[in-house]
């Protein structure tokens, strides 16, 4: 099987499995891809804090068809298709679409249940970290199940739980991690007690946003074919791109763009041809997009909840969008935005031009509002995950008997 492993043979990296070491799987999809970075970056985070765990990332899909029985009906796997639909900006109406989902999952939960029963029995891991919505009441319940006393953790991945019970669902026997305020309250009225819910001080990131950049912005700007002095925006939706930069390319014909467009080379390829009266620079895919954001004064693209924080994290005021298009889960991120008054949030990218200009000549205030965020959830993670796992280990003390 290719990487991520699944099964239980997964080796160790850099080093033999030995006895006494304990087995963590991070669940993910590639559903939008912010759920398997999100995964990855945990599993980075677990090994730099030097834990002895044997982590396994685990595809929910391969979980649920070991047989690729999609994949050969219909030549691409199930994921492939929203990212598709992300990619065209065919969002309007993914609100519907996801109660739909839910009702679906709620229907085939006996029979979810019965098939992820055999991939714990088969795999047995000591800790299981859900990075993934909806399917968390079948993973914990068939977990407990199968498995009694092995803790479950849901990592929300979204600032909220928005639309209700996309990521929290009462009555389960879980962890819950939250990246806001808000989201720890909505877990609390859902009835998790507190030592149930573990704040975290934002979502997770991967570790290359905190390293230190040497990085001389004016000669690194001038290499690039970029004006050294002119405010500028990096655009970005994602590692599939979206069709609106074209028009936020267009109306923005006069600021100086770094334009990233992921795994979408036909995007990339219309963005070069596009007139621009400012310098403009149109990247394909890259793992260095923090090196990127380095170079940029603000941020635009969608609400996604990996993205803003990431431009925040990097001292990057936003430009988000909210109407019908918005995906569901990302709405709340953009009334985030607002009470944290660290960007602006449009009806529609067609005033994204006015948008630019209100926060370019605020730039500075926007600017220190970011500089009050403190995000470290990837090193607050693997010191959560170890203490309940600790707990869930921990023997329980026997009964005294009174002496008689």
């Amino acid at each position: 099987m290719s990487r991520p492993m699944a099964n239980a043979e997964a080796p160790l990296r850099g080093a033999e499995v030995t006895k006494g070491t304990r087995t963590v799987d991070l669940v993910y999809f590639n559903a939008g891809g912010g759920h398997r970075a999100s995964a990855l970056a945990l599993e980075a985070a677990i090994h730099r804090a030097g834990l002895p765990w044997r982590v396994r990332l685990v595809n929910l899909r391969e979980m649920l068809d070991p047989r690729d029985g999609f994949r050969k009906l219909t030549g691409m796997d199930p994921e492939d298709v929203y990212n598709k639909r992300l990619a065209r900006g065919w969002t309007l109406g993914l609100a519907q679409e996801l109660k739909l989902l839910q009702g679906m999952i709620r229907l085939c939960h006996a029979a979810l249940v019965r098939q992820l029963q055999q991939h714990w029995l088969a795999t047995e891991p000591d800790l299981v970290v859900s990075l993934i919505p909806n399917f968390n009441r079948a993973l914990c319940e068939s977990l407990a199940s199968a498995l009694p006393g092995v803790p479950y953790v849901t990592v929300l991945t979204d600032l909220a739980d928005l639309p209700p019970n996309f990521w929290i669902e009462a009555g389960l026997d879980q962890h819950l991690v939250c990246g806001s305020a808000r989201a720890v309250e909505q877990a609390h009225a859902a009835g998790y007690t507190p030592e149930r819910v573990h704040a975290s001080s934002g979502m997770l990131i991967r570790h290359s946003f905190y390293d230190e950049r040497p990085l001389d912005r004016r000669a690194e700007r001038i290499r690039l074919g970029l004006d050294p002095d002119r405010p500028t925006g990096i655009v970005l939706f994602g590692g599939q791109g979206s069709k609106a930069m074209l028009g936020i390319a267009k109306r923005l014909a006069d600021t100086q763009l770094i334009l990233a467009c992921g795994h979408n080379a036909a995007l990339a390829d219309a963005l070069r041809a596009a007139p621009s009266r400012a310098p403009r620079l149109v990247l394909g895919f890259t793992p260095d997009i923090a090196n990127y954001m380095a170079l940029a004064d603000f941020f635009v693209g969608k609400p996604g909840p990996g993205s803003v924080s990431e431009a925040v994290h990097m001292g990057l005021p936003v430009i988000v969008i909210r109407n019908r298009w918005t995906l569901p889960q990302e709405r709340y991120n953009t009334q985030w935005v607002r009470e944290q008054g660290v960007g602006l949030v449009c009806p529609s990218f067609a005033r994204v031009d006015e948008a630019a200009r209100e926060l370019i000549d605020r730039l500075d205030r926007y600017r220190a509002a970011t500089g009050r965020l403190r995000n470290r959830a990837v090193f607050e993670l693997p010191a959560i995950l170890e203490g309940i796992l600790l707990r869930a280990e921990k023997p329980r003390p026997s009964a005294t008997v009174a002496a008689v």
